[in-house]
């Protein structure tokens, strides 16, 4: 999917080439770009793993859709990480000069546009159901738990896999001097529309609707500052809006000069010819897949469940399983013996209080 500029070669090899490969633009960062992956692939693999690990804990402690879908989309920036940055950046370009079988190379290309897929596309379930939450909270009640959130994230990731089959046939910019046809240009529209302008759309319209709505409910509760308990609901539900905000917010913000770069390489200047495309390309990518590996830092600084599940994970200490002391066998029990001694009360005075009839006043003889 993201392709990795070919490195200079020597003067005798430029002997042999073509006239139209002679015409090939230089990458101007040198081998910066293999500096910068390698250390983006030794912080955000053990990272994005650790993220796992706390959102795991955090998903089985309270049973909520929110971590699965956060989990999903950790569980996507980690396979992006290996099929993008490993095999794509380092091993394939940097190590074999993409001097591979062609068919090895179409097929890695499809995985890396599936990675990418998944990974942007596991965000926009996270959307929508933050916005049934707070815009219909009642609703969000009946159909938000843990069983329908791991079906949808199959689906999404199924998906995801079938949507990076068609680019198998992606064109290799850096090797292909030919104008783009017409499959190259299908290709082009359905890959920046996939992976940036429908998710945007999605994010733009869902995020802005749930700013509405808070914003009417802080109109319409003028006195909520007089009831001091009535306040901890509204800050959680501010710091899930604001981590929902920053990740969506770093998204469009990361991937919008790649976009611009593919579609510019499409109808202006060719990165094969241009090297201020080549530059402005190779730039792009980087911090295209920047965006896998800053969420970790978004959950800390928002969230402090997940701040302490981090500590306990890098303290080796085993976080409790439910949030409260007693677990729920010890619940169980308390609670039923509650209900019956409740309803044997209840019974008992209904018998008190009601008034015999004459057939069961009368006592055998």
């Amino acid at each position: 999917m993201i392709d990795w500029p070919n490195v200079t070669v020597s003067g005798r090899q430029e002997l042999d080439l073509k006239p139209e490969e002679l015409q090939k633009s230089k990458c101007v960062l040198g081998f910066i770009p293999v500096v910068y992956y390698s250390v983006l692939l030794c912080v955000g693999v053990p990272v994005n793993i650790l993220t796992a690990v706390a959102l795991s804990r955090l998903a089985c402690r309270t049973k909520k859709a929110l971590y699965y879908y956060l989990l999903a989309v950790t569980g996507s920036d980690i396979l992006s990480q290996l099929f993008i940055i490993f095999v794509g950046f380092l091993l394939e370009t940097a190590v074999f000069h993409r001097d591979v079988p062609e068919l090895l190379l179409h097929s890695v290309s499809a995985a890396e546009f599936a990675a990418n897929h998944a990974s942007i596309w596991s965000t926009v379930p996270l959307t929508v159901d933050r916005y049934v939450a707070l815009c219909h909270p009642l609703l969000h009640r009946q159909i938000s738990y843990p069983a329908r959130a791991r079906k949808i994230i199959v689906a999404v990731l199924f998906l995801s896999l079938a949507s990076g089959v068609p680019f198998f046939w992606w064109s290799d910019m850096w090797r292909n001097s030919h104008p783009p046809t017409a499959l190259d240009t299908i290709l082009v529209w359905t890959h920046v529309t996939i992976i940036y302008f429908l998710p945007c759309s999605i994010f733009l319209v869902l995020n802005s609707l749930i700013i509405h709505t808070l914003r009417l409910r802080q109109r319409q509760q003028p006195c909520q500052e007089e009831h001091g308990p009535k306040l901890a609901p509204s800050r959680r539900l501010g710091k899930t809006t604001a981590m929902l905000l920053a990740i969506t917010s770093v998204f469009s913000v990361l991937w919008a000069p790649r976009t611009v770069v593919v579609i510019y390489h499409l109808y202006v200047s060719s990165v094969h010819s241009d090297w201020r495309v080549h530059l402005a390309y190779d730039l792009s990518n980087m911090l295209a897949m920047l965006n896998t590996a800053v969420n970790f830092f978004l959950y800390c600084f928002v969230s402090k469940a997940f701040r302490s599940a981090v500590r306990d994970i890098m303290l080796l200490r085993g976080g409790p399983l439910y949030p409260r002391s007693m677990p729920p066998q010890q619940q169980a029990p308390n609670n039923a013996s509650i209900s019956s001694l409740y309803s044997g009360n209840n019974k008992r005075s209904q018998r008190e209080s009601t008034p015999l009839s004459p057939h069961r006043a009368r006592k055998p003889l």
